[in-house]
């Protein structure tokens, strides 16, 4: 017995809709943060990359073992020119060898500060996004609140009623006003002026 081929939706393709809309926005949005590094990587000078690289070496464990067996051969080798009776090239309490470090480790300062400046400028732009994001959403949601609220007064079947929350909840944050209260907020307060019968007190006191 031959199954009957299954009948035809009346509405092609309104499964297959909503999963390559989403699809094309996953998409979309993954295109635009790739694009976002790519440009960044792009800034990057050459003088920043060698930079880089190098720091990618000092981090890891291979760098400390080459500069502890340097120091190691480097007292070994004038401990063993002292015991016979050769001159060192570089006798204790190693001069020389403390020079070389304290030089190495400026060096290995800069090339690290170099790099976290500029992942530091990348986070603060990332940081700026979020917030971008942030904002917006938080629109979102109060249009979609204040659209909730306009749907549940026009449905006859649904008690009206006031809710002084999703008032407030409908009303989009101001970002301005948000700041100027954290930098109020910030602000260290004032030290107490001491009264005049503060002031009395202490001289009676003296």
């Amino acid at each position: 017995m031959k199954s009957k081929p299954a009948a035809p939706s009346p509405f092609p393709g309104h499964h297959d809709t909503p999963v390559e809309t989403e699809r094309d926005q996953i998409s979309q949005n993954i295109e635009a943060v790739q694009e976002f590094y790519a440009r960044e990587n792009n800034k990057i000078s050459r003088s920043q990359r060698i930079l880089e690289r190098l720091s990618l070496f000092i981090g890891q464990p291979v760098f400390l073992g080459v500069t502890l067996f340097f120091v190691a051969i480097w007292m070994f080798a004038n401990t063993i020119l002292q015991q016979l009776g050769m001159a060192e090239f570089d006798p204790p309490p190693f001069n020389w060898l403390q020079g070389i470090i304290s030089l190495s480790a400026l060096l290995i300062s800069s090339v690290v500060l170099s790099k976290q400046n500029r992942l530091a400028k990348l986070s603060e732009q990332r940081a700026h996004l979020d917030l971008k994001v942030t904002l917006l959403t938080e629109q979102k949601a109060a249009k979609l609140i204040d659209l909730m609220e306009e749907l549940r007064r026009d449905l006859p079947n649904v008690r009206n009623r006031h809710d002084s929350e999703a008032v407030a909840l409908q009303q989009s944050m101001n970002p301005d006003l948000v700041l100027a209260a954290l930098d109020e907020r910030s602000e260290p307060e004032e030290p107490l002026k001491p009264t005049g019968e503060d002031t009395e007190s202490v001289v009676n006191n003296k």
